[in-house]
């Protein structure tokens, strides 16, 4: 149960990030929208409304929950960049995930959002110097968190969430 639910692994707070490191995160940020939009390219209606693991959420769930989440640290991120230490306020992603949109809306409408969401973060990202990086948030959960450690964490939640797709494709012979 814990490979479905962790295809890549579970996300490590504490790693820390070589400069050398930022360049392969960021290009993998830029990335994800184009492999989550693989992940589900050619799937039925049927098929996007299929838990990615018993207990999990649908295909389409999951679809509508990266720009969720990515909107969600795109904001955070903006806060920390203009704010000395901003407590940020979390949200409820199972109960976002329940919502009406996620559960029937077309998935295209969240992949052009998540296109849309990282051409412009990784604007913002790129023009990064070392200090960036080290701004802090206050997180209600974790405490006080890096910039670096959120440009990991959704670099990681990309893939993590491509990976819950992709291995349900597998399992079910879809490819």
């Amino acid at each position: 149960m814990e490979a479905l639910r962790y295809p890549v692994g579970r996300f490590n707070p504490t790693a820390v990030t070589a400069a050398s490191e930022r360049v392969r995160l960021l290009d993998s940020m830029a990335a994800a929208p184009a492999r989550l939009r693989a992940a589900v390219q050619g799937l039925s209606e049927e098929q996007f409304d299929t838990p990615y693991r018993e207990g999990g959420w649908t295909v389409r769930q999951v679809v509508h929950h990266v720009p969720d989440s990515h909107l969600n640290a795109y904001i955070r991120m903006r806060w920390a960049l203009t704010e000395e230490r901003p407590a940020i306020k979390t949200y409820q992603e199972k109960a976002w995930a329940e919502l009406s949109d996620a559960r029937s809306a077309p998935v295209s409408v969240s992949l052009d959002l998540l296109d849309a969401l990282h051409a412009r973060w990784l604007l913002l990202l790129r023009a990064f110097d070392a200090a960036d990086y080290q701004r802090v948030l206050v997180h209600p959960d974790w405490g006080d968190m890096t910039v670096e450690t959120l440009v990991r964490l959704y670099e990681w939640h990309g893939r993590h969430h491509v990976a819950h797709i992709a291995a349900l494709r597998e399992r079910m012979g879809w490819n």
